[in-house]
């Protein structure tokens, strides 16, 4: 099981431009924290006064393991290992709700291909288990959704939730807003989707068959990659599962550009298995998409690019 259990190294790396100051400090050594978030290794590096950047830093933290204490699945007392064993969380907190209602917004859009209700599938492919009776579970409109009069979640029989296709972006996007929210103005946070704020930013996209296959400049925007072939669950499933039917992903890997990590992280995951056609058109009602770079398995190149 070690496959599926690997871990990738993730950094955010800010330096403290403050908006609007004027005011030139001493040269200072970076601040770093080291740990682990939502199944993968961090780095947190500021670099500015050390008055500034203690506090920021534990505030960063304390960001991420708020993502990891609701949405992780590497940890045995997270809200959503909980969700999963006992069908029903009671109340729901800003962070639940604003993912839930973006998961279910990406759901609509992607014609159901964002679906985090793929988690029985996931782990049928991982383990040997009975694929066909997973894949009968799938299905996001079985979960009954909070609402202005009721605050809780609750699961269809036998379901269970996965946000890996989005929780690293909200949470990327969280950790963002804060240290904009201090002041910060150039910025580069990576915690399994990557969100900026100033730039340009120039990041080398690669593929796990195809190596390196393009660059993006980030400014002010954010990018999240999916790679269906990065893990092999089994000799004919890839990480990135079809919802509803047994069938490979369309292509090898999918960059988007948009203005959150949260919205390029779930399309990301979707666009695996759609056509061009049917990208352009979802990016047109999504909106705040930039920019897609589709890598086909022959390794050839195409990009969709915004016309707002």
């Amino acid at each position: 099981m070690s496959a599926l259990t690997r871990r990738r190294f993730l950094s955010i790396t800010a330096c403290m431009a403050l908006a609007g100051s004027t005011r030139h400090h001493a040269p200072a050594p970076p601040v770093t924290w080291r740990g682990t978030a939502l199944g993968a290794d961090v780095s947190i590096t500021l670099d500015g006064p050390e008055h500034l950047t203690r506090p920021l830093l534990a505030r960063a933290r304390l960001e991420i393991e708020a993502y990891e204490a609701r949405f992780s699945l590497f940890r045995a007392d997270s809200e959503l290992v909980r969700l999963n064993r006992q069908g029903h969380l009671p109340d729901l907190d800003a962070r639940w709700r604003d993912l839930l209602a973006l998961s279910d917004r990406l759901h609509r859009e992607t014609g159901g291909l964002f679906d985090p209700t793929i988690q029985p599938l996931w782990l049928a492919h991982a383990t040997g288990g009975d694929v066909s009776a997973a894949q009968a579970l799938v299905g996001w409109t079985r979960v009954t959704l909070p609402t202005t009069t009721r605050r809780g979640l609750r699961l269809g029989a036998g379901q269970a939730l996965s946000f890996n296709g989005i929780a690293q972006g909200a949470a990327t996007d969280a950790v963002k807003r804060l240290l904009q929210e201090a002041g910060l103005t150039r910025v580069m946070v990576d915690i399994g989707e990557t969100a900026t704020l100033g730039g340009p930013w120039r990041l080398g996209l690669s593929d796990p068959t195809h190596g390196l296959f393009t660059t993006v400049d980030l400014s002010g925007s954010a990018l999240a990659v999916s790679s269906p072939g990065a893990l092999s669950l089994s000799r004919d499933a890839d990480h990135i599962l079809h919802p509803t039917r047994r069938s490979m992903a369309r292509w090898s890997s999918v960059a988007v550009v948009a203005r959150d990590a949260a919205i390029a992280d779930g399309l990301s995951t979707a666009a695996c298995f759609m056509s061009q056609s049917e990208l352009r058109s979802c990016a047109q009602r999504l909106g705040q998409i930039n920019r897609i770079v589709l890598l086909d398995r022959a390794g050839r190149t195409e990009t969709l690019q915004s016309s707002a």
